[in-house]
């Protein structure tokens, strides 16, 4: 009960946050116009969303081909695209028990894709928290040597989660929750554990943020022009605003909490509208990319 009320007042108070925003600053909003040039930036935008979902799911294939060598890596590339939409979806788990019974299909055994599904979120969170730090190194525009040390023990200790001696509770941990808000049986004898640093996924999930967050700067850049100097800025609040999106309840891909954390964070840099529209478009983007990486897996599935 205490959980759903908690639910509820989130969303309330995103939707308040953004209905006053969009009160305050509608006509700036609705001055903003985009030309054909930025039409064609949009779309490159959308290609480059399209392309960080295909890069997302070949790292999910990675991950399960650490216990499957055997398995097709395109097979799980469109099981992963074909499930993704289903993130928006009331409970926020119908993509993780889709790409389960979908690698279950492929005759991947089920701790393997269990643990797959618990890994991948664990590894793009760990990934956005390295963005995260590392561009606070440029944004806060300090040479203090407190902050540098602030950045490496931040670093260090964000790698230090995702080894697997700590990483391996947290999965069982996490594998906790979802079986309860699932509820699709009993797993408990599943053996969830890894048995070496997942270095390379790690990497694969930060070049997916870096992709995700070109397609956010190409955005940005379609309704007005933006300094190169303000890439480490703009990637940084993406990465935090991804993240909240990602680990926040009750946001089924992160609608609402993406754009409000987008909102807070640029306003003082950025117009408040250019944001507004900026996060909105990309919101758009996001769904019509993912739609898009969907239907060209079922396609690529029934014609080769």
């Amino acid at each position: 009960m205490i959980k759903q009320v908690l639910r509820w007042l989130l969303l309330g108070g995103t939707l308040l946050f953004l209905a006053s925003a969009l009160r305050n600053n509608w006509q700036e909003i609705a001055a903003i116009r985009i030309d054909e040039v930025g039409w064609a930036i949009l779309t490159i935008a959308t290609g480059i969303t399209v392309l960080a979902h295909i890069w997302a799911g070949w790292v999910w294939s990675w991950i399960l081909k650490e216990y499957n060598r055997s398995i097709s890596s395109t097979k799980l590339i469109q099981v992963y695209l074909k499930t993704n939409i289903a993130k928006y979806l009331p409970g926020n788990v119908g993509h993780y028990i889709g790409r389960i019974m979908g690698a279950k299909d492929l005759r991947v055994d089920t701790g393997a894709a269990t643990i797959s599904v618990l890994l991948e979120p664990l590894l793009m969170t760990a990934a956005a928290l390295i963005v995260v730090i590392l561009s606070s190194q440029f944004t806060l525009r300090s040479d203090s040597v407190v902050l540098l040390i602030g950045v490496i023990l931040g670093l260090i200790a964000v790698l230090c989660v995702v080894h697997p001696l700590f990483l391996n509770r947290v999965i069982r941990f996490v594998h906790r929750l979802k079986q309860k808000k699932s509820k699709t049986g009993n797993f408990s004898s599943i053996s969830l554990s890894m048995n070496r640093y997942p270095l390379i996924p790690l990497l694969g999930e930060l070049g997916f943020l870096l992709l995700r967050s070109g397609g956010f700067i190409l955005t940005l850049y379609a309704i007005s022009p933006i300094n190169f100097s303000q890439f480490p800025l703009i990637i940084g609040a993406f990465s935090f605003a991804w993240l909240l999106g990602l680990v926040i309840p009750g946001a089924p891909g992160g609608l609402g909490v993406f754009e409000t954390t987008a909102i807070a964070l640029l306003q003082n840099f950025f117009p408040t509208a250019l944001i507004i529209a900026a996060s909105g478009l990309y919101r758009l983007i996001s769904i019509l990319a993912e739609t898009a990486a969907a239907c060209l897996a079922w396609l690529d599935e029934r014609l080769f």
